[in-house]
């Protein structure tokens, strides 16, 4: 269509808009362009004059003198230099999840002593006892042993040759550069890179076996698996943080195991290894399950659990304990069961509150709609029944506006009216605040207890040994003496020595776990 310059002088911004669709402007829309020239065109037909029949056309307008301005000529676009792509820059590597490799190992040299240690044994063949030597060869601890033993195929034959065990190591070395990625190669599945509870049998079956610590235990096979599985629940409570069941190369490495594995090569006396391995804390432990498992199946109920402490933990507390909160399996959800293994995890998270397991199990369980967050409402379903308990004890509780008061005063949640796992690890009194929700015989010795002395206990540098260890040494003295008692009671001296000297836990009682007789697990 035709447009005059009379008709574009009239409308400036039409012919700019001219201009720059001209040059290909990106930013000049084809839609809104159509409209404007649509309307100046409209505009132009309505102001035309009508022509009349007979009419002479009009004159024709002389043209200005001055010549027309031309539209300005845009200015020329410049042209973007785009620099060349930057020459591939070298990043060195950085992430080794097998450990740092170590650039001047030489491996021939530790293989060389493999075959020095080998040609001591027959036919250089070592069987499962054999394998200390050549795991000292290797510079690893002694009670590497049998997962070296069960890694190069002695497991399937009974014995490991030379041949097999260079070809395992020599693979192992070129793979795996720290302890924690050596101890996984070997003790865990092929083609696995973490470790679940069932790789640790052969592992702790061996210490059973060879440890002197842990000799007398020869004569009572039946209490290999229960300590076995105390040892193994007690490592996955402490190393697995992740709460997978399965224990990776960073869990591990973070964790104190390997290096109080190697301890075990050290102390003869299992029982100052209190971290894991302790026989004095197993047998607290499963005394305690003994006591509360009455038909000896080695399962308990709400009701068994219940009995605990003399009832000191709450009836909702123990209804979270049973809904899968913090254990797994169909036996605890379904049945309503709760196994010898779940038990473990149970008394140590009761009478530890301050470790970070602890906090994290009773957590999960006082978050009854798992949202991560500890609401008021939550709080107060809990603190229910501790005031009904109070009320039929005589003792006038707090109300829980007073009470919700002191325990935010406690934690300092970091978002008002939501306590937070990450608030309760912070305040380190997060034992104060659940004795407060279900334990009512704890959270009233808190109350009788003077609040400086608390602050004083977390003020303090010098390492102490933990709730747990106090416990577990405070039961086991009382385990022994009562089993001390009824001994002495069945041999009928129990009234003359009780008479001509005070009763006493032996010191070599501790040493001498050959001569501790367990009565009343034998059924």
């Amino acid at each position: 269509m035709m447009i005059k310059e009379t008709s574009l002088r009239r409308d400036p911004d039409l012919r700019g808009e001219l201009a720059f669709l001209a040059r290909g402007c990106d930013f000049v829309l084809p839609s809104r362009f159509k409209k404007r020239l649509k309307s100046f065109q409209q505009a132009q037909i309505q102001n035309k004059p009508e022509k009349k029949p007979g009419t002479p056309p009009p004159a024709p307008v002389p043209a200005p003198s001055t010549p027309t301005p031309r539209p300005p000529t845009p200015p020329p676009v410049s042209k973007v230099v785009v620099a060349p792509p930057p020459s591939s820059i070298h990043i060195p590597r950085f992430y080794f999840p097998k450990g740092l490799p170590n650039g001047t190992g030489n491996f021939d040299e530790a293989i060389a002593k493999v075959e020095t240690a080998f040609t001591e044994f027959e036919e250089e063949k070592a069987d499962i006892y054999e394998m200390g030597k050549i795991a000292k060869a290797c510079g690893c601890p002694l009670y590497w042993k049998a997962p070296m033993f069960n890694g190069a195929g002695g497991e399937r034959t009974g014995f490991v040759s030379v041949h097999s065990f260079i070809a395992t190591w020599r693979k192992l070395l070129h793979s795996c550069h720290d302890d924690a990625s050596k101890f996984i190669y070997l003790l865990a599945k092929p083609s696995c890179s973490y470790l679940e509870q069932e790789d640790f049998i052969p592992l702790l079956q061996d210490i059973v076996d060879t440890h002197p610590g842990l000799t007398f235990l020869k004569d009572a096979p039946e209490f290999h698996s229960r300590y076995i599985t105390t040892v193994i629940q007690r490592i996955f409570y402490t190393v697995n943080r992740s709460w997978t069941g399965r224990i990776n190369i960073t869990e591990l490495r973070r964790s104190n195991f390997l290096q109080t594995l190697a301890l075990l090569e050290e102390e003869d006396d299992i029982n100052q290894i209190t971290d894991y391995f302790s026989y004095e804390h197993f047998y607290v432990i499963y005394c305690k399950f003994w006591e509360l498992d009455t038909d000896h199946d080695l399962f308990i109920d709400p009701k068994d659990l219940a009995r605990y402490n003399d009832h000191s933990s709450s009836n909702r507390i123990i209804e979270r304990l049973f809904s899968g909160a913090v254990t797994r399996g169909n036996s605890v959800q379904k049945e309503g069961r709760m196994s010898y293994a779940e038990f473990v995890w149970f008394l140590i998270s009761e009478e530890d509150k301050k470790n970070l397991t602890s906090v994290e199990y009773w957590f999960r369980c006082m978050d009854l709609d798992g949202d991560g967050v500890l609401s008021m409402y939550e709080l107060e379903y809990f603190y229910e029944e501790q005031c009904e308990r109070m009320e039929g004890m005589g003792i006038e509780p707090l109300p829980f506006h007073d009470l919700l008061c002191q325990m935010l005063d406690l934690v300092k949640p970091e978002c008002q009216g939501k306590i937070t796992l990450h608030d309760l690890k912070r305040c380190r009194m997060a034992h104060i605040f659940y004795d407060t929700f279900f334990n009512l015989e704890k959270y009233l010795d808190h109350e009788q207890r003077d609040p400086f002395a608390v602050q004083k206990d977390l003020d303090s540098e010098c390492p102490e040994p933990s709730d747990w260890d106090k416990y577990a040494s405070e039961e086991y003295e009382i385990l022994v003496a009562e089993e001390t008692a009824n001994e002495q009671l069945q041999e009928g001296s129990f009234e003359d020595d009780y008479e001509s000297d005070e009763l006493t836990v032996p010191s070599e009682i501790g040493n001498k776990m050959d001569k501790l007789v367990i009565s009343d697990l034998s059924a």
